[in-house]
């Protein structure tokens, strides 16, 4: 349910920014331009990536070189796989860090777009939630899988 939840969400931002654009680009070509587009743009693509790299977390689908770890198999195997996982997490961990480290820093700001006035508080914490997320679903996956 909630998986799916996700996915709509996810989707639906992508063609958002989709729809958005599209507009934008018939309406220079007609004269009559959307003030804004680029910000509405930019948030739909921010909430869509989000959503796209919790997914690709969760389903274990980021890209991996395999070169050496498909050459070894048993323990070693297993090993480089926890390994790979804790790096990702780690990776995650350092962005997370980093953006909450700014969104704090930028928190009384009050920051929003030039033309439309999104809020870009609201967007650095969808993305802040979107990257702890990633750490806690890596973190799981390091110590969940037990099959060699």
């Amino acid at each position: 349910m909630l998986r799916g939840l996700t996915i709509w969400i996810g989707g639906t931002a992508m063609l958002a920014a989709t729809a958005v654009d599209t507009l934008s680009v018939i309406g220079r070509n007609a004269g009559l331009p959307i003030v804004g587009s680029i910000e509405l743009v930019q948030a739909a693509i921010l909430v869509s990536g989000t959503v796209a790299l919790v997914l690709a977390t969760l389903d274990d689908l980021h890209a991996r070189v395999r070169l050496v770890t498909n050459r070894l198999s048993g323990r070693p195997r297993f090993i480089l796989g926890r390994l790979s996982r804790l790096a990702t997490a780690l990776l995650f961990l350092a962005l997370a860090w980093g953006s909450i480290w700014l969104s704090a820093d930028l928190w009384t700001g009050h920051e929003r777009s030039e033309l439309l006035g999104v809020p870009w508080r609201v967007l650095r914490l969808i993305a802040n939630l979107g990257l702890v997320s990633c750490v806690l679903i890596a973190i799981a996956a390091t110590f969940r899988r037990e099959s060699h």
